[in-house]
């Protein structure tokens, strides 16, 4: 009934190969929050953004105060 709420916990990244961004489907809106590496261009998918809440929340876990998009 009761769950213990999680620690929040930071986002480790590497900030000279690695870039917070958020990616957004054109086709439905959904956005997805991560990282992508800038070597290679993999993305790596952290979690789901449904409200600004959400966005809040990984922008404070990872130390940033601006996020780019790519569609």
């Amino acid at each position: 009934m009761f769950k213990k709420r999680q620690a929040e916990r930071q986002y480790d990244y590497d900030k000279e190969t690695q870039k917070p961004i958020l990616k957004c489907s054109i086709c439905n809106g959904e956005q997805i929050a991560g990282f992508k590496d800038l070597r290679t261009g993999k993305f790596e998918e952290i979690m789901l953004i449904r409200n600004d809440g959400d966005l809040r929340e990984f922008m404070n876990r990872c130390g940033v105060s601006k996020i780019s998009k790519e569609y």
